[in-house]
Formats: structure tokens, sequence, C-alpha cells
């Protein structure tokens, strides 16, 4: 599995006590990310296959995004 940072608090005083301890060595900078790998590749392939399928399916007369609303003048 893959490890990533901690979530940095958002007040300065904080922030600046979690900075000293990671310095400091008193708390480690990364936590273990607890997702399923299958899971996560199963999810980067159905996006993956999603997008084009939805192309395919669509008439050729209707645009793949829908236009902006028109503004009154």
């Amino acid at each position: 599995m893959t490890t990533k940072r901690l979530k940095r608090p958002r007040d300065p005083i904080q922030l600046g006590k979690l900075l000293v301890e990671i310095a400091t060595g008193q708390v480690e900078d990364r936590v273990e990310d607890r997702r399923n790998p299958k899971a996560v590749e199963r999810r980067k392939r159905g996006g993956a296959k999603g997008g084009p399928a939805r192309a395919s399916s669509l008439s050729p007369e209707r645009p793949l995004v829908s236009p902006p609303p028109r503004r009154p003048q």
C-alpha cells in the first residue's frame, strides 16, 4: 500500500507545533493508506471505460457537452 502525509491543521499555532514534532521525530509524518488497492484500480478502470462508452452512445447531432446557457439581451 502507499503512504500519504498527515493532514495539516489550519490553525498556524497547531501547524507550527506539528512541524516541530515532525522535525524532532515525536510524530511520524506518513500515514498508511487504508484503501483497498483492488477497489481503487476498479474505480480507475470504470472512469476510463465510461467516458468513451457514453460518447459512442450519443447521436451525432447531440453534442458531448451541453453549451452554456444563453444570456438574455
